[in-house]
C-alpha cells in the first residue's frame, strides 16, 4: 500500500513539474500572435515591434505591464492594455491621442492631445485645427490647458469655424472664428452655457462676441 501511495505522488509530482514545464518554460504554450486592437493610425507592426514579446516566448510569463509600459512609449497612443488569450495569443488594445490643436513651433506645427502631450510635428498646420496661442505653451500650464479646455467644450458647430485660440491667462481665453470675428470666452468655467449662448449670438452682427460672463453677454 505504502509503495503504491508513493507511485502516485511521483505519478503525480511528475504531472504537475510536466504542466509547468509546458506551461511556463517550453514554446507550447508560448506567443504565436499579437493581436493590436483599436489602432487608426499607428501601424500595427510597430505597436508589435515596440511590444518586445519574442515568437514562442512562453505566454504565461509575458510581463503584462511591461508591455503596455513600451508600447505607450509610442508618442501617439493614450492607453494600452495587454492580455493573454490561451493558448497562444498576446492582445493588446490601445486607444490613439486625439489631436485638437497645434501650437507654432519653429515654423512647424506640433500636433497636441487634450492634455497638452505633442503628438507629432507637422510641417503645416492639419486642416480645421485651430493654432494656440500661449506664452508658455507645455503641459500643465494653467493657461495652455484652459485654451485645450475650451476647444474640447465647443460645440461641434462651431469647433470647426475656430482657426485660431489665444490664453494670456487661465481665464483670458479667446478665438478667432474663419470670417474674422473674434470671441472673448474668458475662464474655462460654464462652457456648455457659453457655447449655448456664442451659437445664438452669431447670428447677430458684430465683430467681437464676449461670453465670458454668460450673465452678461457683449456685442460690439
Amino acid at each position: 500500500m505504502k509503495a503504491r501511495t508513493a507511485l502516485q505522488v511521483l505519478l503525480t509530482a511528475a504531472v504537475v513539474g510536466i504542466a509547468a514545464w509546458l506551461v511556463f518554460f517550453s514554446p507550447v504554450l508560448g506567443v504565436r500572435s499579437i493581436e493590436i486592437v483599436g489602432n487608426l493610425t499607428v501601424p500595427t507592426d510597430r505597436i508589435r515591434q515596440q511590444a518586445g514579446v519574442a515568437s514562442l516566448h512562453p505566454l504565461a510569463t509575458v510581463d503584462l505591464a511591461g508591455v503596455e509600459a513600451r508600447v505607450l512609449g509610442i508618442r501617439q497612443l493614450a492607453t494600452a492594455k495587454a492580455e493573454r488569450v490561451w493558448p497562444g495569443t498576446l492582445r493588446i488594445e490601445v486607444a490613439e491621442r486625439e489631436p485638437v490643436a497645434a501650437l507654432p513651433v519653429g515654423g512647424k506645427a506640433a500636433v497636441v492631445d487634450k492634455t497638452g502631450v505633442v503628438i507629432e510635428i507637422k510641417d503645416v498646420t492639419p486642416p480645421l485645427l485651430p493654432v494656440l496661442v500661449v506664452d508658455r505653451p507645455a503641459a500643465g500650464d494653467p493657461a495652455t490647458m484652459a485654451a485645450l479646455q475650451v476647444i474640447q467644450d465647443l460645440p461641434d458647430t462651431l469647433i470647426g469655424r475656430v482657426r485660431q485660440v489665444r490664453a494670456t491667462t487661465a481665464e483670458g481665453v479667446s478665438f478667432k472664428l474663419s470670417d474674422g470675428r473674434t470671441v472673448v470666452w474668458g475662464g474655462a468655467d460654464r462652457g456648455e452655457e457659453k457655447g449655448r449662448i456664442l451659437t445664438t449670438l452669431l447670428r447677430r452682427r458684430g465683430e467681437v462676441y464676449d461670453v465670458s460672463s454668460p450673465d452678461v453677454v457683449t456685442l460690439r
